[in-house]
């Protein structure tokens, strides 16, 4: 049951607050609580009248899409069927890279940019409008709310990224304060700071964990290890993304923490993809993503078999994600979910995972802290990032002619910084980066074992 603060926030304070932003999550969210139940033949109406609107919009008012029409002789109007979206081509990095500015809607107005690894480790960057925010918005509050956790139940945010980490000004400290969230920095986490972390939960004793599923694995191991209960707080829910979710990751935090475990797929560039609910389902957002998985060909694969994750956000009409490649291997699940939505629904995502690394002093961070040094670096076009002793870190990287001495020296210093100023980064300029036996490219691996890491004292 939601406290009467709880309703506060999340039925005044935070409606307010996404009005001043120019938001339009509110609404969108309250249509997502009803479409969630229609049956998938009329979401799939749903999406194609969706997609039939996106598509005749960019086709206008896009110049990299207008060209691309053109070019093809493809009529949006001319769309009977969300089958008839494959006469498009795939969209990868590569074309965004190529056409940044094309990509934007000529009347755009308050972009914010943003770049990411991706699960390849190829830096692209990227922006997105109010209306992508709202919709991203809308979709994790509706999943949180499976869970019964609502806007204004206190949270602890277990996160890396630079731009949370970067954005907290003095309006962003009340704006937490007042929906009682709080950012706790993944980066580093020495034995002071998973100290800190462990009294941060266990003080605020918060409904909600939010994060990835190795930090907050990292966290409870720590706990564990000092001998404090984690599990009597009234933890509702831990919800983890960004990375892969391990069976044994899950059944440990669950244990530790006392709560349950709900995963969540996404990212930055491709949305809030997919949610997990109490039923256990995997439901992709389907009134703003329509997902295909496609084999190497490009042709969509059988039921029950695996392929890569495209992704057409319906939502992007700012700067248009139609047709994108994630570099991700999912398996769609044909069964119904006992919950009762008609959401379809993913059965096992075989990608993503970022592992830890560890710098010569104990100190153990989120791999993403390495990957920030590299991504915004001009001629940086795709890197991999291998971790083989405390002391040595291999990192191979292909380059475009934007690339000078200048720039090595700036990953070999900043990785420096993060791991110590005695380690030894090596640099390898190659043709291309060769994915993992699975055929999925891990652009993090530490082959630090913990065995090998100095003892620590608080």
């Amino acid at each position: 049951m939601s406290s009467l603060y709880t309703s506060v926030a999340s039925r005044l304070i935070f409606p307010l607050h996404e009005r001043l932003k120019g938001h339009s999550s509110v609404a969108i969210r309250q249509g997502m609580e009803q479409t969630q139940w229609w049956p998938r033949e009329r979401l799939q109406a749903l999406q194609l009248d969706r997609l039939k609107a996106l598509l005749q919009h960019v086709g206008a008012h896009v110049p990299y899409y207008r060209q691309l029409f053109r070019k093809i002789d493809f009529d949006p109007g001319s769309l009977g069927r969300l089958e008839d979206l494959q006469r498009l081509p795939l969209l990868g990095k590569p074309e965004i890279r190529a056409n940044l500015e094309a990509m934007k809607h000529e009347q755009a107005r308050d972009l914010s940019r943003f770049n990411t690894g991706g699960s390849s480790g190829e830096p692209l960057i990227f922006f997105i409008g109010k209306e992508r925010v709202s919709h991203d918005v809308a979709a994790k509050w509706r999943a949180t709310r499976w869970w019964d956790v609502d806007i204004g139940d206190s949270e602890l945010v277990v996160w890396g990224s630079p731009i949370e980490l970067g954005a907290q000004d003095r309006v962003r400290r009340w704006r937490d304060k007042l929906l009682r969230t709080e950012l706790l920095p993944a980066f580093e986490m020495n034995e002071a700071k998973l100290d800190s972390f462990v009294a941060t939960i266990r003080n605020r004793r918060p409904q909600m964990l939010f994060g990835y599923p190795s930090a907050l694995s990292h966290i409870a191991r720590h706990a564990q290890s000092r001998g404090v209960a984690m599990d009597d707080l009234g933890i509702r829910t831990a919800f983890v993304t960004s990375e892969r979710l391990y069976d044994d990751q899950r059944a440990f935090i669950a244990r530790v923490f006392g709560c349950h475990v709900a995963n969540g797929y996404g990212g930055r560039d491709a949305g809030f993809i997919a949610h997990e609910c109490p039923s256990g389902g995997m439901h992709i957002t389907a009134e703003d993503i329509i997902v295909e998985l496609l084999d190497p060909g490009g042709q969509p694969v059988p039921m029950g078999a695996a392929g890569e994750i495209v992704i057409t956000h319906l939502a992007t009409r700012d700067f248009p994600f139609i047709r994108y490649r994630t570099g991700d291997v999912a398996v769609m699940d044909a069964a119904a979910c006992a919950c009762g939505r008609g959401l379809p629904m993913l059965k096992e995502i075989q990608g993503r995972t970022t592992d830890f690394v560890v710098a010569a002093d104990g100190t153990v961070m989120h791999g993403l802290a390495l990957v920030y040094i590299l991504r915004d670096l001009a001629g940086v076009q795709a890197f991999k990032i291998v971790q083989e002793t405390l002391h040595h870190t291999h990192v191979q990287l292909v380059t475009s002619t934007d690339f000078h001495g200048d720039s090595a020296g700036q990953i070999i210093a900043g990785f420096r910084r993060r791991l110590g100023a005695d380690v030894r980064v090596t640099l390898e300029q190659v043709a291309a980066i060769a994915p993992e036996r699975s055929g999925k490219f891990r652009y993090v691996i530490s082959r630090v074992t913990e065995s090998a890491v100095p003892v620590q004292h608080a």
